[in-house]
Parts: C-alpha cells; structure tokens; sequence
C-alpha cells in the first residue's frame, strides 16, 4: 500500500489543484444525490399526508419541486465537472510518473539495460502507467469523497431524522463496504496480478511472433508460434472472466447490503412513526437517503477487482523512479596506451572466473587480436575495456587512468567499441553515421564509407540520403557490419575495440576493409576480438585464450 501511497502522492503534487476540485465535486455529487432521492421521498410522503388530511390546497409544491429540479441539474453538472477535473488530472500527473520513469531508465547503468528486453519493457511500460490510474480515481478519491459524504450524512439524519436511523445507515454502510472490500480483494489480488501477466506474456508472444516470422516460417514453427500467442489470449480471457466473475459477485454483496440498510431504515422508521416520534415524511426521508448514499460505496468495487493490478504496477514503478541513475562522474584522462595490469574478469552475472590475470599494453598505431574457443571470454573482456563490464580484480588503463575513474563523455570519446551486433535505426544512411559525429560533414561520411568498400554500394542505392528500416532490414549482414565499422570511424578514437569485425565479409573484402580502417585510423589502437585468419594476420600481436 505504501507504493499506491507514493504514486498517489506524485500525481497529487503534479496535480494538487485540479484534484482539490475534482475531490470536492466528488463529495457535491454525492451530497446532492443523497439530498435529492431524500427530499423526493419527503415530498412524495408529505404531499400525499397533506392530501389525506384535506391540506392539500395549501400545501406549498413549489419550493420542494424546484429544488428538485436544482439537485438534479446541479448534480449532473457537477458530475460533468468532476468527471473532467479528476480524469485531466490523473492523466496530467501521470505523464510526470511516466516521464521521471523513463528518464530514469534511459540514464541507468550499461549492466541495467542490456536486461531489459524491448517488448517486454513497453508492454509493462504502458500497462503498468496504465494500471496506475486507478489509484486516484477508483481508490483514494472515491475513498475519501464517499467517507466524508456518510458523515456529512449522518450529521444532517441526526438532525432531520433521528440519531438511531443515521448511526444504522453510518455503521451499516461503512461496516459493510469494508466486509465487501477485504472479501473482493482477497478473491481477486492474486488473479488480477496473474491477468495483468498474462495480458504482458500475450503482447510480448505477438510482438515476437510479428517480428520473428521469417525465420518461423523458415523452420515451419510458424503455426506453434501462432497458438503459443492464442494460449496466452486463452489464459487471459480466462483470469479476466474469473475478475468479472469476483466483481459482479461483489456488485451482488453491495444489493443485499443496500437492502439490509435500507430494510431497517424502513423498519426503524416505521416503528418511530407509529410510537408518534417522527414524521412519516422525515421516516421516508431516511429512507430515499440510505437508497442514495449507496453510491459512496459502489466505485470502490471495481479497485478492489483491480487493486492486485494496481499494487504491482505501483511496486515496480515506485521502485524504478527511486532508482539512482548510474552516471561515470570520473576524472578526465589524456589519451595514451591502453594497458591491462594482471585483470581478472568473471563471467556475466557471476563469480565464476572468465579471464584470470591477463597483463598486457597496447600503444598508439599498434593492433593486438584476442583468439581462442568461442566463450573464452574475448567479447567480455572488450567490453570491461570499455567499462561495461566489471573487472573481478586488476586494472584497465587508458594514459595511465583507470577506466572506471574517467569521465564518462571523455572516456566514449577516447574509446569505441564495435560489438558483435550493432543496432541501426530507422532513418537515412547519413543519420546513421552522425549518431557517431554529430558535426561531420558528407566529405568525411564518404571517407569512412570508401574506407570500409562501402561507397560504391551506398551509391547505388541513392547515397547518403538513403533511407533504412530499423534494423537495416534490405542490407546484407556484411553490409550492416562494414556501416557500423563506418560509424566508429568518424568518432576518431585513439582505442578502437573491434568484435569479429570482418564477420560476415569474404576474405579479400575483409582484408581490405582492415587495411582502410587502419590508413583511415593511422594512430589509434585497435584491439580485436577475432575469429579469422585475416584478422589475426592484420593485428601486430596476437594472444591466445584457452
């Protein structure tokens, strides 16, 4: 309950005006319904007393009938209202959750977000934000508005009425919404929790379904794939009829509360009428208001269907928000060797030892090819290079700076690092190019493209303001490869860390390709994850893991 507080609490502190007002016609709207069902009852009774008394010529309808009339305008423009202000407002505050939440994802750490998986974090993204209205306008603000009307209420019955039939209808309502609430939220916690996961569990199959069909189709799990996303529609569709199932059971447990209030409201006054303690009119007053004042209770069934939804959401945004932003605020260094001091790096989310004690020192213009099985460790130990990855012991040094204590703007501009898969986005060749260089120019976007044989190709295909997919989706591998080699190039950096950069590349493309690297980079250090005979060849030094 505490990360409902909290969330409640952001949106109250973006939006504290608009939901004031927003609480405030809640509370009118209420008022107004109870006042206008009870002084229908009353006009109703004591016309028809009047008429059987023979009073009826002098009996005034005029007043009562006209504030009949005003309730129930006033009631409706005031629901109008509230509806606006409370809505507005919670979408309002909400934007500043959703945007403290992704500034806070988009500023984690390097280690943080290569875990998170695309799909699945913008399913759960958007249905968290999603589930999290709720909080005001289905818990706390119906909470608070229905609370304050039962004992504005009950002041007013006290008055009008009696004491007995306003404590009856005060207890009987707030003792009986609490057995309903707890009752339904019991029920319904767990199953509204496991609807929300499958409804995420669904997205995310038909999001991979969608973009993985090729190769299902390739290796004929197409049709698996289809009814692995209708298993989880099932599932779904299935937790979300045991959720309605729970919510008209609770909209039926509200009936016979109604009529258990309303039934000894009834009774009480029927019984103080006859003993000639009350009026029948101010008896069916009581009466018409306890009907009304159901309406304090009602919205509260549907957050407690949905409040195993809104806990969870409400955990895992809280918990994201809080989080600090991992930001390198290191020293600036100077550009140097990039030297290794007996480094010890563990396999991933482990303690187990991928790399024991490796030392060595890589100058400026020099070139060292890291070889051995696959999963040795050389991908790792590019990326603790780069300081991606922590190193269990030892140290990694850039002009004599330990990578970790540099600044984080001067370290990216120093070093660069190609990946396995580098990632292109949607967009012309050139944006392409300038996510690495913002400020260079087409002359020196055609340089590194000539350097890694790419130019002729771009040239055919329409040059620089060729548009691409996300994804690359019409290059070939090799032709992705050689445009993410381009696009560490123009960075100029004086350490250049290359996984299997001629992946993909036949072996005189991929010759010439280092050899263009290396006369567009004459004194930058390269230091190469490689696979290959012709990178191993090209490198200066190479050394063996085992």
């Amino acid at each position: 309950m505490k990360a409902l507080w909290k969330i409640f609490q952001i949106v109250l502190r973006e939006q504290r005006v608009a939901l004031w007002r927003g609480a405030a016609l809640s509370l009118i709207v209420l008022l107004m319904g109870a006042a206008l069902l009870g002084l229908s009852g009353w006009f109703i009774t004591a016309a028809a007393a009047a008429g059987l008394a023979g009073t009826g010529a002098v009996f005034d309808v005029f007043r009562p009938s006209a504030m009949v009339r005003f309730l129930a305008l006033g009631r409706a423009a005031a629901r109008y209202g509230e509806r606006v202000l409370t809505h507005d407002a919670t979408l309002r505050g909400l934007e500043a959750v959703r945007l403290s939440l992704l500034s806070t994802l988009v500023r984690a750490s390097y280690q943080k977000m290569v875990r998170l998986r695309g799909s699945q974090v913008l399913t759960r993204l958007t249905a968290d934000i999603d589930a999290l209205d709720g909080v005001s306008l289905r818990l706390v603000l119906p909470l608070a508005a229905g609370l304050l009307a039962q004992l504005v209420a009950f002041g007013v019955l006290w008055v009008l009425v009696s004491l007995t039939i306003a404590l009856w209808i005060l207890v009987g309502y707030l003792v009986g919404m609490a057995a309903i609430f707890w009752w339904t939220a019991h029920r319904t916690i767990a199953v509204s929790r496991q609807a929300e996961a499958a409804s995420q569990a669904f997205r995310t199959r038909f999001i991979d379904l969608i973009r993985a069909r090729r190769d299902l189709t390739v290796y004929g799990r197409l049709r698996h794939q289809a009814d692995y996303v209708l298993d989880a529609n099932d599932r779904r569709f299935e937790l979300q009829r045991r959720l309605d199932r729970a919510d008209r059971h609770a909209g039926a447990a509200i009936q016979a509360l109604v009529t258990i209030v309303a039934g000894g409201v009834l009774w009480l006054g029927m019984s103080a009428v006859q003993k000639g303690t009350l009026e029948p009119a101010f008896a069916a007053l009581g009466f018409f208001a306890a009907l009304a004042l159901v309406e304090t209770i009602v919205p509260l069934r549907r957050g407690a269907t949905d409040l195993g939804r809104m806990v969870e959401a409400a955990r895992r945004v809280s918990r994201d928000v809080d989080a600090t932003p991992v930001v390198l605020h290191g020293r600036g260094g100077v550009s140097g060797p990039l030297c290794f001091d007996n480094v010890t790096v563990n396999r991933p989310d482990s303690s187990i030892a991928l790399i024991k004690g490796v030392s060595f020192r890589l100058g400026q213009g020099q070139s060292i090819a890291l070889t051995g099985p696959s999963g040795a460790g050389k991908s790792t130990l590019l990326l603790a290079a780069a300081a991606l990855h922590p190193v269990a012991s030892g140290t990694i040094s850039i002009g004599g700076v330990a990578t970790h204590e540099w600044n984080e703007a001067d370290l990216r501009q120093h070093l660069t690092l190609v990946p396995q898969r580098s990632v292109l986005m949607a967009g012309t060749i050139a944006e392409a190019l300038r996510l690495a260089a913002p400020d260079c120019d087409a002359v020196s976007m055609h340089a590194a493209l000539e350097a890694v044989q790419l130019s002729k190709t771009i040239e055919t295909r329409g040059g620089l303001s060729t548009v691409m997919t996300a994804g690359g989706e019409g290059f070939s591998g090799g032709e992705i490869r050689r445009l993410a080699l381009a696009r560490a190039l123009l960075r100029r950096p004086s350490v250049l860390l290359l996984d299997e950069p001629t992946e993909g590349l036949d072996e005189n493309t991929a010759r010439m390709v280092l050899a263009g690297m290396r006369d567009f980079l004459p004194h930058t250090a390269f230091l190469i994850a490689a696979h290959r005979k012709v990178e191993t060849h090209f490198a200066d030094r190479v050394i063996v893991f085992k």
